[in-house]
């Protein structure tokens, strides 16, 4: 496929509006993660304060189930989290999700950022450099080189073949793209019913290019519950 350039100005100072992604389901930690205490701040108000921290962000919105506004909305005044400009519903999958919240950032936005509500370490200077990337070109997103032994497996459980780690990456968010991009491709996602678990397959697949810079592996995703005590030793290790 012939990858698509668009042809746009670049920001000089780069900012963004972020949408904080916080609707899952949890199933797998035993427990609504989003509301479990992380150094003594529940996750998603680390989250949160992450971008509230950012000179890079202009603002947040946040999208969550329906049940969960009310709290999440509480939480946000309780921390003087000032960003943050709408909570609002998600809808049945990721992707659905992610098109709320695009859908609600303010208008004139020019890069929107997308990040896992479980992702609750994401640094500043990760923040930084995804941004700065993606105002360069059209979308980036943070990745890691994979550590272990990769294998095709069939549906019998029968390994095929080895997969050459050197070129497989592990995707991180926050996950920026420029904001018209994003909006359509996650549009045409959802009228498709399209099967990706990450934002930037939405826009792989319209032809654009997505662009990467180095992640960070202590930015991780809080999914089981072991991850949750690995999550408080780097926060230990950050002297936070």
């Amino acid at each position: 496929m012939k990858l698509k350039k668009l042809f746009r100005r670049k920001q000089k100072n780069p900012h963004c509006s972020v949408v904080v992604v916080a609707a899952g389901s949890s199933e797998r930690m035993g427990g609504d993660k989003m509301l479990m205490t992380l150094g003594a701040k529940p996750v998603i108000v680390r989250t949160l304060m992450a971008f509230q921290k950012s000179p890079m962000v202009d603002d947040i919105v946040v999208v969550t189930k329906r049940e969960k506004i009310t709290a999440i909305a509480d939480m946000i005044k309780l921390y003087d989290i000032t960003k943050v400009t709408q909570v609002i519903s998600g809808g049945a999958t990721r992707v659905e999700s992610s098109l709320a919240g695009v859908s609600a950032v303010r208008r004139g936005a020019k890069l929107i950022a997308i990040h896992d509500g479980a992702r609750p370490l994401v640094s500043q200077e990760l923040i930084e450099r995804v941004v700065k990337e993606a105002n360069e070109h059209i979308s980036a997103v943070p990745v890691l080189p994979s550590t272990d032994t990769l294998k095709w497996v069939d549906s019998r459980g029968v390994i095929v073949e080895g997969v050459d780690r050197a070129s497989v990456f592990r995707v991180q968010t926050p996950q920026v793209f420029d904001a018209d991009i994003i909006k359509g491709a996650l549009t045409k996602a959802v009228e498709k019913r399209l099967p990706i678990t990450d934002d930037c397959s939405a826009v792989d697949m319209m032809g654009f290019s997505t662009y990467t810079v180095e992640g960070d592996a202590g930015n991780i995703k809080l999914t089981l519950p072991e991850d949750m005590v690995l999550a408080e030793a780097i926060l230990k290790s950050r002297g936070e």
